[in-house]
């Protein structure tokens, strides 16, 4: 269980992999009317 192994979240790091172990955080994207706080057009 070190940098070697791929299961391990160390080793996803080291792999610069993600997976189960490692997580990305999801970035929400702001569409330009929500930047300047008016309501989109529908």
């Amino acid at each position: 269980m070190g940098k070697g192994d791929v299961k391990s979240k160390r080793g996803k790091i080291a792999n610069k992999s993600y997976g189960a172990r490692r997580k990305r955080k999801i970035k929400k994207h702001t569409t330009p009317e929500e930047k300047i706080g008016l309501e989109r057009a529908k």
